[in-house]
């Protein structure tokens, strides 16, 4: 917080704000929490009024908008008379154009329908009740008309086909007995009987379409064919032949008559149709939709008067709102502007207060500690903070000094912990070249008896060939063959120790130097076997090894030569005390195509799941009374998940050995830190994989 100069408080108030300070001392006097009570009793008055206005108004509105809502369900009750009785006009002209069954049983189901439309809901509603008996007599005229007009259907149908297709059979039988008695093709009646069938043929196709499409055309074609027929038949009369021509003629003239009154007569009954459906059909169809339509204006005029007075109301009530918010707005305004400055004036000098003190001026006292409101009570919780900040910054100067010391030691301390970690990775190491120069002091040794049994050889050799007496064959092949065997046990043995140097050259390279460099996984292993087993001659370890030749690691060689070395140790120091016997494995295999798991296992002690959950964590020993530093398993785990990128789980089970499961990248992705980071009280460890069997 930035510095504030501490500005002397208010004593006196200011002669232009004389009258604002003595009403807002007055209110003062009032506990701020009546202060606000009496806001939000303003507030829920100001409600209480708007409520009340707005109900009274609402039950208006609600008249209004039912009539408005109830008129929009009547015109809804409209619109589905109309459609209901449009819809059945034109099933009915389609059932007299094209009867069916089908379209009978439509049409019953839709006039069920516009009856139960009338009775059921049109009848109910209130503003079609006492208008529904004139829309039911037109709707009941519309749908008598369909029963008669059915039952002229079947009249013109029974004409139809007993008066007009029934002559016509007998007249094309009455041609065909005609043509069958004409014996001879050049007969006279011929040409007239070709004039009659054809004129027959053109009757019957006029009057099948007259009958199914009412064309006033079809109906003259037909009739002037019957005369036709008619007219040839007394020139057929004149030229028959024979007795069965003249019988045939004779009723064929009985059934031309018969078949030009029956088409008459369906030419009077279709008409008659057509009237019917003209005057009681669609005339009382168009009665019903002139009374809906005088329904539905009545319907509009209902609505319009109803929403008027909708709008009327709303406006009125909107005013009334609008007015008595404003009036107690300003009250309400002023009210609040009284209050808050009781609250924010005395406010102010407390924070100028606390300005001073964040300022470190804390010898200003705070202003109105002697009120007797809430306010006054944080005034006096200011005063006390004043004085403890006070005593604050008095501790404050004595937790710096014994921080100060405090840091001292921390360092030294880090140092220490520095040196143990430096010492443990070199503990390895160390072991290492004292196992080494045991086993090169070996083979050293006994070349150095070899090369001085053949140096006390040579120069008995020597004197024997200055000597007087004559030198053997024998004394020859002697020499030469404790030569040979000289020569092989140096070479042997140098042999073996110049191995030995190497592999601890190479391992104690990869040690000192945390380069990055391409190894054979299985050299590097073989290397680091070769100068662990000093230490395993110490212990009846058995040791199996099953590394492919073809693994080439990109990585560090050091870290992989202290991760073994560590575990090796680990193993012979806990895993096999008090010179139990077991055996060691240490496998590799790929593991995909970026990866490679190496697995270090033992038969040995095992470990306890408490002493699982601790194993990688620094400074954690079991034999902590031997010497043991507790951090060899810390720091593989660190070379493993850090320097190699990897990871690293660990599989116990008490008694029955130990399995360290590392899986790392063929390319290290870690970096070339040391082996193990400083220990730190702040320091987070990466997250382990221990699992217990």
């Amino acid at each position: 917080m930035d510095p504030v100069t501490p500005q002397p408080a208010d004593t006196e108030p200011r002669p232009d704000r004389r009258g604002r300070t003595g009403l807002v001392g007055l209110v003062r006097a009032v506990p701020i929490r009546w202060r606000i009570l009496s806001i939000a009793a303003l507030n829920s008055l100001v409600v209480l009024v708007l409520v009340s206005l707005i109900w009274s108004g609402a039950r208006v509105l609600r008249t209004a908008w039912d009539d408005v809502r109830q008129v929009r369900e009547s015109d809804k009750i409209l619109a589905l008379l109309e459609s209901e009785t449009g819809r059945l006009q034109n099933l009915i002209h389609r059932y007299i154009n094209q009867p069916s069954p089908d379209l009978f049983a439509e049409i019953l189901l839709l006039r069920e329908a516009v009856l139960g439309t009338l009775t059921n809901r049109a009848s109910t509603d209130p503003m079609l009740s006492g208008s529904v008996e004139e829309l039911e007599r037109a709707t009941e005229r519309f749908l008598g008309g369909f029963g008669d007009l059915r039952a002229l259907q079947t009249t013109i149908k029974s004409t139809y086909e007993n008066q007009v297709q029934a002559p016509a059979r007998d007249i094309a039988a009455l041609f065909a007995v005609i043509g069958g008695a004409t014996g001879q093709r050049d007969a006279l009646i011929l040409p007239p009987l070709g004039r009659a069938r054809e004129a027959f043929t053109a009757m019957l196709v006029a009057a099948n379409s007259y009958y199914l499409s009412l064309s006033q055309q079809a109906a003259e074609e037909a009739q002037q064919n019957t005369e036709t027929i008619e007219r040839t038949i007394p020139v057929m009369s004149s030229l028959a032949d024979n007795d069965l021509q003249k019988m045939a003629l004779e009723k064929l003239k009985l059934r031309t008559t018969a078949l030009r009154d029956g088409l008459q007569e369906l030419t009077d009954q279709l008409a008659k149709r057509s009237d019917l459906l003209r005057n009681s059909i669609d005339a009382s169809q168009a009665a019903t939709i002139a009374a809906i339509d005088a329904l539905s204006v009545k319907m509009r005029q209902r609505e319009q008067k109803a929403q008027e007075t909708f709008d009327r109301t709303l406006t009125g009530i909107s005013r009334k709102v609008l007015s008595i918010a404003l009036i107690f707005l300003g009250i309400i305004m002023t009210a609040g502007i009284i209050i808050a400055l009781s609250i924010r004036l005395p406010l102010q000098q407390i924070l100028s207060s606390m300005h001073a003190i964040t300022s470190g001026n804390y010898d200003r006292r705070v202003a109105g500690t002697e009120a007797k409101d809430e306010i006054g009570a944080m005034a006096r919780a200011v005063e006390v903070f004043r004085e403890n900040a006070i005593d604050k910054r008095k501790a404050e100067n004595d937790l710096r000094e014994s921080k100060e010391k405090a840091e001292s030691a921390l360092l030294e301390l880090k140092t220490a912990q520095q040196n143990l970690i430096d010492a443990e990775r070199l503990a390895a190491l160390g072991s290492l070249v004292a196992g080494v120069a045991h086993e090169v002091n070996n083979p050293i040794g006994i070349s150095l008896t070899v090369a001085s049994s053949f140096t006390r050889r040579a120069t008995t050799f020597e004197a024997e060939l200055k000597g007087d007496t004559p030198l053997r064959r024998s004394q020859l092949d002697e020499f030469v063959r404790s030569t040979r065997d000289a020569a092989q046990q140096l070479v042997g043995n140098l042999q073996r120790a110049a191995e030995l140097i190497q592999s601890f050259k190479q391992v104690a390279v990869d040690r000192s130097h945390a380069e990055r460099r391409q190894f054979n996984l299985h050299e590097a292993t073989d290397q680091i076997v070769a100068s662990l087993k000093p230490v395993l001659k110490r212990a009846p370890i058995r040791l199996d090894i099953d590394v492919p030749e073809s693994l080439v690691i990109d990585g560090y060689p050091g870290a992989y030569g202290q991760i073994l070395t560590n575990l090796f140790l680990n193993a012979a120091n806990h895993a096999f005390t008090d010179g139990r016997a077991g055996t060691i494995t240490i496998t590799a295999r790929p593991r995909g195509n970026d990866d490679v798991e190496i697995i270090f296992a033992d038969d040995g002690a095992g470990m306890t799941p408490d002493v699982q959950r601790q194993a990688f964590d620094p400074f954690f020993t079991t034999r902590r009374n031997e010497g043991g530093t507790g951090l060899g398993l810390h720091i593989v785990y660190n070379l493993v998940t850090q320097q190699l990128g990897g990871r690293m789980m660990l599989e116990s089970r008490l008694g029955q050995g130990t399995t360290f499961r590392i899986i790392m990248p063929k390319t290290a992705t870690g970096g070339t830190a040391s082996a193990a980071p400083p220990i730190d009280g702040n320091l987070q460890w990466p997250t382990r994989t221990i699992s217990s069997s």
